[in-house]
């Protein structure tokens, strides 16, 4: 019988961090940075901890409770390990449940603190499917056409709460804004769950691929990335010129459009590249907000 690897701290805190996917972290981190900062044009506390909470206690709940129970599959999936995510030490998973609440529990403490109950709602709702979204007895991941938009969720509703939390006003452009970025968060979702259809049926765990095929689902996807792109455009000046962002999107995703269950795992390659263009796409939304900012300076 093989001896377990010991559980020294420093592995511990490794794989914490993997299951965390630091890479994406900016994806929940930036989006409630920009929108609070657009909306009140102040750098105060509820800024700093604001993002800090969606830049690391959020992700490490949010995938730490995916990867605690979708052990199962994870075992049989062979891109685990790096930026996907860690195959999480059986050992661990009670102590990632625990390091997920209690890492998040004084920066909600605080943002409950300097909210409105509407931003409680919110802020409750975004946590809520955190959790549900992997946790029994919801664990709406393995309902087909809600994970991906429960995925989607995950990304737009930092947005959505800084808005609220800043008592922005709200208007149809800025609501084409989350739109285009809830069509945006189905699209990726959708695309991510093809490479995992072999994997997640081995295990038993259903998904929008698993229940409408790779082929199907790759061209729903792209479908919802056309879409976000039309809808961007009926946002205020410079907003429809965020157009170019998605069109790196559809261009990975494009080659994909074709591939059968059996050959679904050919789109981790457009997957991994999928990781990248998000830093290209926040460069031009970055830029973008800048010279929303700018032109708006005055208003």
């Amino acid at each position: 019988m093989t001896t377990p690897t010991p559980l020294r701290p420093g592995r511990v805190i490794r794989q914490l961090f993997v299951s965390s996917r630091p890479v994406s972290w900016i994806n929940t981190a930036y989006p409630f940075a920009a929108a609070y900062l657009l909306a009140t044009r102040q750098v105060d506390l509820t800024l700093i901890l604001g993002t800090l909470f969606f830049l690391i206690p959020y992700n490490v709940a949010m995938y730490g409770i995916n990867d605690v129970f979708d052990y199962e599959s994870d075992l049989r999936n062979p891109r685990k390990g790096g930026a996907h995510g860690a195959v999480l030490d059986r050992r661990l998973h009670a102590l990632t449940l625990w390091v997920s609440g209690l890492l998040c529990l004084p920066f909600v403490a605080y943002l409950v603190w300097v909210g409105s109950p509407a931003s409680w709602l919110v802020l409750g709702a975004s946590l809520f499917f955190v959790v549900f979204y992997s946790a029994p007895p919801l664990r709406l991941k393995e309902r087909p056409f809600a994970d991906s938009v429960t995925s989607s969720i995950h990304f737009f509703s930092p947005a959505v709460y800084a808005l609220v939390l800043a008592g922005v006003a709200w208007t149809w452009q800025l609501l084409a804004i989350i739109v285009a970025f809830a069509l945006w968060g189905v699209a990726s979702h959708a695309f991510g769950a093809v490479q995992d259809v072999l994997a997640d049926r081995a295990a038993g765990i259903s998904s929008i691929a698993t229940a409408r095929g790779a082929r199907w689902t790759v061209r729903f996807a792209l479908a919802c990335y056309f879409a976000a792109g039309l809808v961007i455009l009926a946002t205020a000046w410079p907003g429809p010129l965020a157009v170019i962002a998605v069109l790196p999107y559809i261009a990975i995703v494009w080659p994909y459009r074709s591939v059968t269950d059996d050959t679904a795992e050919r789109a981790t390659t457009g997957w991994r590249r999928f990781l990248w263009i998000n830093q290209i796409a926040g460069f031009i939304v970055t830029v973008l907000l800048i010279s929303y900012g700018l032109l708006t300076a005055d208003a």
